[in-house]
């Protein structure tokens, strides 16, 4: 099937960021792909829990799994001494994502650790042996110039095929013409990428009701419905998750009447490599 077929009609990538950052989230991927409508999941591969994360991808092979790159509010993969210009003592990016980007843009010795930084976290997900689905960043980092342009470039020596447009129906007016550049710098690149998103507006809220909701007013094309699931557990997994409804999110992925909205919606599911006909070595077609 062409490009422009599958832009005719509806075909949904159902992802689950985070992962890797706790059990309780590798838990949920596992049960919302093995049991509900789960296709994909982005990797973290300097968060806690990568390990038991890389572990249970290679017991799923229908799951598609990407690299999830952290520039902002997290760990690094790289030695502090290594990047000392992008994290703090224990080896955090800060969350002040204004001030950063105008480093990135202006300062030369800080953009050179990030690229760093950036291939460092590329290659980690190459060992892990798993076939990359595609990449975002935490946060929508790639959104800046200088990011985007370092993923879109390093990228490329492994195997990079398609990444996330953060682009969603009721983004803010002053943001769709960045969303505009930000689409024709990928297209430019050959690199696959979603038509729209649903998650930004309702991030750490994507209930039942809000996939309800979303899928009863589908646009046609491409779309990546994102969240973040996770077990119930004591605590929140980060103090900027503390109003996150996890275990909401992970029932709504393991919801019957989310699952019967998507077929009433027309609508087919899969990894990028499945909805973008890549070349995967797990072979498994959109179900």
């Amino acid at each position: 099937m062409t490009h422009e077929a599958r832009l005719a009609q509806r075909t949904l990538i159902f992802t689950a960021d985070d992962f890797g950052l706790h059990e309780r989230v590798n838990e949920a991927v596992e049960r919302a792909h093995l049991h509900g409508v789960l296709t994909a999941a982005s990797l973290m591969v300097a968060a806690p829990a990568a390990r038991d994360a890389i572990a249970r991808a290679h017991r799923l092979p229908e799951l598609r799994v990407g690299l999830h790159l952290v520039l902002a509010d997290g760990a690094a993969f790289l030695p502090r001494d290594a990047i000392p210009a992008l994290v703090d003592a224990d080896g955090r990016f800060d969350d002040n994502m204004v001030r950063d980007g105008f480093r990135f843009f202006f300062l030369p010795h800080v953009r050179k650790q990030l690229a760093l930084e950036i291939r460092a976290q590329f290659e980690a997900f190459a060992k892990t042996g798993l076939p990359l689905d595609h990449v975002n960043t935490h946060k929508h980092f790639h959104l800046h110039p200088t990011v985007l342009g370092l993923i879109v470039e390093i990228g490329r020596d492994y195997g990079m095929r398609a990444m996330r447009l953060p682009c969603e129906s009721r983004e803010p007016l002053w943001l769709k013409p960045w969303i505009g550049l930000v689409r024709d710098r990928l297209d430019r690149a050959g690199i696959a990428h979603n038509d729209y998103v649903v998650g930004i507006a309702n991030t750490g809220q994507m209930t039942e009701g809000v996939l309800l909701e979303a899928l009863a007013h589908l646009p046609d094309g491409v779309g990546e419905i994102y969240c973040h699931p996770a077990v119930v557990g004591e605590g929140a997994l980060t103090q900027g998750m503390r109003g996150y409804r996890h275990a909401d999110e992970l029932a709504a992925l393991l919801s019957p009447r989310v699952e019967a909205a998507i077929e009433a919606a027309g609508a087919t599911r899969g990894g990028f490599a499945d909805v973008f006909g890549q070349a995967h070595d797990r072979g498994v077609q959109p179900s």
